[in-house]
């Protein structure tokens, strides 16, 4: 174990802790090694060290896979206009929202040309999203905050995701879709592991202050578990889809220790949503604990080719 190690893990346990919080706001951040970030942060998550060099626990081998896993495909992939032609080559367009046009900045865009419904989004990061159901009604000035707030930032810097880091800010729109008894659209996040479908997560009321999350496996039998979000009250249909979501979640994540692949349900039919290659950051526990450890024991980190 080098110097530098031994100093980090010093820095991050309780006896000898600095003001972690500090360390990791920015711009501070940026200035400090990925390890040593990730290894700040994950203590003030978890209360403990970050082990990368043995890492057991899911959360830890998120971290560890930022590190150790990063190739030029990634950064398409998670370029949310690069991704729709990844994804249309492979598993076919009919899968891929339609997108309607793109744009550098915000001041760009011609809203006489676009339809009455739409969606704003920004191809590099989380968040940066206009929903937009009636042009008569949209706040143009608060969609012009929302958008040109995240076309400033770097998402890579604020989790160390890598796949982020090089993407080019862009805007685009792409269709507004909507279930017909749904006033927002379910998510299923399925967790693969060495290209198995595994675990789904399934959303309600996405980004808003009803948020819930559920666990299921892919028999669609419901897990005791949670992190971020409560679970739902209600009981979660099984989506008429499910099946066809599965066989393409095994398509897309083929070869990939991790890789969590997105889908909504619209109407009967079944449309991507994005990767996600570090589920949450890595940085939500799980309740009950024992499900880090569990799914930790999926990620086989030998498919990381150097």
């Amino acid at each position: 174990m080098s110097l530098y190690s031994r100093v980090v893990d010093k820095i991050v346990t309780y006896k000898f802790r600095l003001p972690l919080y500090l360390l990791c706001r920015e711009p501070l951040s940026r200035l400090l090694p990925d390890a040593f970030y990730l290894k700040c942060k994950y203590y003030m998550y978890f209360g403990k060290r970050l082990d990368l060099r043995q890492p057991k626990t899911f959360n830890q081998k998120m971290q560890w896979l930022k590190l150790n896993n990063r190739k030029p495909v990634f950064t398409k992939m998670a370029d949310k206009i690069d991704a729709k032609e990844y994804v249309g080559q492979a598993i076919g367009y009919e899968y891929v929202v339609p997108m309607i046009a793109e744009w550098k900045k915000f001041e760009e865009i011609d809203f006489e040309t676009l339809p009455n419904q739409f969606v704003l989004k920004t191809t590099h990061g989380c968040g940066g999203m206009v929903i937009c159901k009636d042009k008569k009604t949209l706040d143009y000035s608060k969609a012009r905050d929302i958008l040109v707030k995240s076309a400033k930032g770097n998402y890579f810097y604020n989790g160390r995701e890598w796949p982020y880091k090089n993407i080019v800010p862009r805007i685009f729109a792409e269709e507004f879709m909507q279930n017909k008894e749904d006033e927002v659209l379910n998510v299923f996040k399925i967790f693969n592991f060495s290209g198995k479908p595994f675990l789904i997560q399934v959303i309600q009321d996405d980004k808003t202050d009803h948020e819930t999350i559920d666990y299921f496996d892919t028999n669609w039998k419901k897990l005791d578990l949670y992190q971020t979000f409560p679970n739902s009250k209600n009981s979660v249909e099984k989506p008429e889809t499910l099946d066809l979501m599965l066989s393409l979640a095994e398509k897309l994540s083929a070869g990939f220790p991790f890789l969590r692949t997105d889908f909504y349900e619209v109407n009967g039919k079944v449309f991507f949503s994005e990767f996600t290659f570090y589920s949450d950051d890595g940085f939500a526990p799980f309740h009950p604990s024992s499900w880090d450890e569990k799914l930790g024991e999926k990620i086989d980190l030998s498919l990381v080719k150097y």
